[in-house]
């Protein structure tokens, strides 16, 4: 591959926002940024298609855009009057990533480059300031050393740290010149030491290294985390932008900033954001130095800070969109250093979405489509129980909201194994760098000592919808010996903390967490994503609590009502277990009636919490052994009795009928064998026993003027005689209770389509059936021939990590096996029952992805447990607007 009649190389004036994907989110925005005349520093951008050509051909591609490279710096020259590496004023230049999708913090920059002996001397000489310069100069083998020579960082921070220590003063700025000039030495000696070379000096032979530097950036495992963690494609490559330095730290009139022009916690209105004067970027990104809040910029420089509100406004309604703003303050005049859409938690992204909806800026379908259904589902973070009393520990920033609790790690790597293995940790770091991403989305949550509201941390646990408390200045963090202290009390590795990212707590030991409640915002925003939908979104409940969850989220039925678990309580399975172990079906029938009148209740509770809407109710499923205790334990049940000298009587009759029940029942594949439809058709008095609750608590209620739909849901169904005599024996026990109550209810039958048979003869169940639902968790079972259980405990896993399949299929529709029999059924059932009602019922329905397959199946619903309600109905909304495919 080669570039060869490509264009590689754009300058600022020549590019826009609209060329995302060739100059990179941070290029495109910068040529924006000048093309709409805001004062942003000349420069340039290698392309992205420069850095895939990289990647194939490193050699061969530096050498097509180096010549392209010098005449772009030549340019750069004759634009700010200086000259790079030569004599005169020194131009120094920034050199950048740029991916055409926000990695933020993940791919590496160099600032200041350009510096050597010399031009530090003429960068003192021009600038006055002699501290400034070797600032600059030390800030430049620091970074370069790391990104490009592989030096670590920590190496350089030690001497910084002992040099405050020993000049007893805090931060790197107060250090004077000729101890910075000692720092800049010992740097040297560092690079020397490790590397073996000395610093490169040559200008040139810096930017080429670099370059390849940020190139090479693209892949670090970091990099490469970030992606797979954000569904983000391999194959975008980034583009390195080279810009003329301007600096935030020549003195008190200089400063930098990083800044939102809405708040990406909340999402309220207004600048929100950090500033440090005498300060380059990385001390406000990297948590060096704990910045002051953006409005203090309004204090000690209001006319640069009320330029900065009038070009945070112009950004904002030019990007209809919140904006992440970095800028530099050079002797008094403001730059722009970049702007891109603000990364934003869900809470945040909801409110800001509704906000400029309102305001006119964008309309109702951007609004929907600015709002993922996974930040939905972050919107459900839970928070601390607000009726406790809190011991808390200490207090920082509230960098990310939600809470978390779990065990104090302070490696990435630990956090990330110990996640893996299901445990609860908290990160806890003086502050994150990117290379601890892996460990950031493996914890609960993350708790730094340093840093901002714009620090790595603080961003990246945004993203990630993850809580954080950042820049909590008491916590004395030792890494070596794996303990942090707070005046005096010691918190050591596996200690259990609590954290409150939204009022930046931080609290002792397991603090009990609860479920937030909806806002007005959400509601508003699910409401206009209903307006777009065509699938509606139902529920999965199996009690009236359930199903009152399920309404309030926006459910519009109930489409899977599970009987069996009303079989489980306490003062009822004691009956189930009576009707089992009868012998004869008059035996059967006393418990059957005790819980006809148990189903009643049951029926009726869900009946008024969803009147109005339907609600499908699924007959009997599992065996009749799993009502049963295990045989081990009556076995031990008895040893028990007998070592208390009870060898017979009714307690022990009892046990040891039990015991040849349940031995019995047994089967080799319970899954496959006496269970749905089956128990029915054998044992008719089981369902007999049920439609009769049925239909009592339908016509009872609809006497009482509540309007009830229920759809009668037969499981396991797979031949056209099983659906035909269970529709017949629906039809016979509701017209007896209708003609009993003297009332009309009008019904539904139909069947779970779970087994693959289902699916190819659907056309033969729709002679009978008047909907079908996909029990998808079944049907994947069937139609892959794996035991869940067994699969995602021993090998699937290992399948997706290895490639043989895209995705666990329990979680994500398995569209070319599962999605093709669902295809079938639809197209089979249609010609015969041009009205049947399809929907899908298995834990995909509140995955977006098998949501997205469902809308393009014509289904009428996809119902899901009532927490994912919202979720799937913005997913709804997302694939009839195909933002999901």
């Amino acid at each position: 591959m080669t570039g060869k009649g490509k264009k590689l190389l754009y300058d600022f004036s020549e590019g826009s926002a609209e060329m995302k994907a060739l100059l990179g989110g941070k290029g495109a925005n910068l040529a924006q940024m000048m093309r709409i005349g805001l004062p942003v520093p000349p420069g340039f951008t290698l392309t992205t298609e420069a850095c895939l050509l990289y990647m194939e051909d490193p050699s061969g591609t530096m050498e097509e855009i180096w010549p392209e490279v010098k005449k772009a710096m030549k340019s750069l020259e004759e634009k700010t009057g200086k000259n790079f590496g030569g004599p005169g004023t020194p131009l120094l230049v920034s050199v950048r990533s740029g991916a055409p999708v926000s990695m933020p913090g993940m791919m590496d920059t160099i600032l200041n480059l350009g510096l050597n002996d010399e031009t530090c001397s003429a960068l003192s000489e021009t600038s006055g300031d002699r501290r400034f310069a070797l600032d600059s100069y030390r800030r430049f083998i620091q970074m370069f050393s790391d990104v490009v020579l592989g030096v670590p960082a920590e190496e350089f921070e030690n001497v910084l740290t002992l040099t405050r220590r020993k000049l007893k003063v805090q931060y790197d700025n107060e250090i004077p010149p000729e101890a910075m000039e000692e720092v800049v030495s010992q740097f040297k000696k560092i690079v020397r030491k490790t590397t073996g070379k000395d610093f490169p000096s040559d200008p040139w032979i810096q930017l080429r290294a670099a370059t390849e530097a940020v190139f090479r950036s693209w892949n670090t495992p970091r990099a490469v985390t970030y992606r797979k963690i954000n569904n983000i494609p391999d194959n975008l490559g980034t583009a390195v932008n080279i810009v003329a330095m301007v600096f935030g730290n020549l003195g008190d009139d200089c400063g930098t900033g990083v800044c939102f022009t809405r708040n990406p916690s909340t999402g309220e209105k207004g600048l929100f954001g950090e500033f440090l004067i005498n300060a380059q970027g990385e001390d406000v990104v990297a948590g060096i130095r704990t910045p002051e809040p953006i409005q203090r910029m309004g204090e000690k420089m209001p006319a640069l800070y009320r330029e900065l509100l009038e070009t945070a406004e112009i950004l904002e309604r030019h990007y209809k969109d919140m904006q992440d703003i970095e800028f530099t303050v050079e002797r008094g005049k403001l730059y722009m250093l970049q702007t891109r859409n603000g990364k934003r938690t869900a809470k945040a992204a909801v409110q800001v979405a509704v906000d400029m909806a309102n305001e006119g800026l964008i309309d109702r379908q951007t609004a929907v489509s600015r709002v993922s259904p996974e930040q939905v589902e972050r919107l459900l973070h839970r928070q601390i129980d607000p009726s406790l009393k809190l011991d808390v520990l200490a207090k920082g920033l509230p960098a990310s909201p939600g809470a978390a609790v779990g065990q104090i790690v302070f490696d990435a790597d630990e956090a990330e194994r110990l996640g893996h293995e299901g445990k609860p940790v908290i990160l806890v770091r003086p502050e994150t760098t990117p290379d601890d991403i892996h460990g950031l989305f493996a914890a609960q949550g993350v708790l730094t000592s340093r840093g901002g509201m714009t620090s790595h941390a603080a961003v990246v646990a945004r993203g990630l919808g993850k809580p954080c408390v950042s820049g909590c200045e008491a916590l004395n963090i030792d890494l070596s010996s794996q303990i942090f202290t707070v005046d005096g009390r010691p918190f050591r590795k596996g200690d259990w903390i609590t954290i409150d990212g939204s009022r930046g707590l931080v609290i002792p030991g397991k603090v009990e967490l609860v479920q937030p409640s909806f806002t007005e915002d959400i509601r508003t925003l699910l409401e206009w994503a209903d307006e777009f939908s065509a699938l509606e979104v139902w529920a999965n409940a199996d009690t009236p609590e359930d199903a009152a969850r399920a309404r309030g989220f926006g459910a519009k039925g109930i489409g899977l009502c599970r009987t069996e678990h009303m079989f489980m309580a306490a003062d009822r399975l004691p009956v189930m277990q009576e009707m089992i172990i009868a012998s004869t079906r008059e035996e059967r029938l006393l418990p059957l009636e005790k819980l006809q009148r148990m189903q009643r209740e049951d029926f009726e509770g869900i009946f008024e919490a969803m009147a109005g809407l339907p609600v499908t109710i699924r007959l009997l499923d599992p065996p009749l052994h799993e009502f049963l205790p295990k045989e081990q334990e009556l076995k031990k049940e008895l040893e028990l009795l007998a070592s208390q000298g009870k060898e017979s009587g009714p307690e022990v009759d009892a046990v040891r009928l039990k015991l040849t029940k349940a031995a019995s029942l047994h089967e080799n594949n319970p899954m496959l064998g006496f269970r749905g439809c089956r128990l029915g058709i054998v044992y008719p008095e089981i369902y007999e026993m049920q439609l009769r609750a049925i239909f009592e608590a339908a016509c009872a209620l609809s006497q009482k003027g509540v309007k009830v739909i229920p759809d009668i849901m037969m499981p396991l169904v797979g031949t056209r005689e099983e659906m035909c005599r269970l529709r017949e024996m629906t039809e016979r026990i509701a017209e007896e209770q209708m003609a009993r109550f003297g009332c009309r209810v009008h019904y539904l039958v139909g069947t779970m389509i779970e087994v693959p048979r289902a699916a190819l003869v659907a056309d033969q169940l729709a002679e009978s059936a008047e909907f079908f639902s996909f029990g998808t968790n079944d049907l994947s079972q069937t139609t892959f021939g794996y035991s869940r259980d067994d699969a995602e405990g021993k090998f699937l896993a290992e399948y997706v990590r290895q490639g043989i399949l895209p995705a666990n299929p329990f979680h994500t529709l398995d569209r070319d096996g599962v999605g093709q029999l669902m295809s079938i059924a639809v197209a089979k059932s249609r010609p015969v029952r041009p009205a049947i009602q399809i929907g899908i019922c298995g834990e995909h329905g509140g995955e977006p992805n098998s949501i997205a397959f469902c809308h393009s199946l014509g289904l009428r619903y996809v119902s899901c447990s009532p927490f994912r309600v919202p979720v799937a109905r913005l997913a709804a909304a997302h694939s009839a607007l195909e933002l999901i495919r």
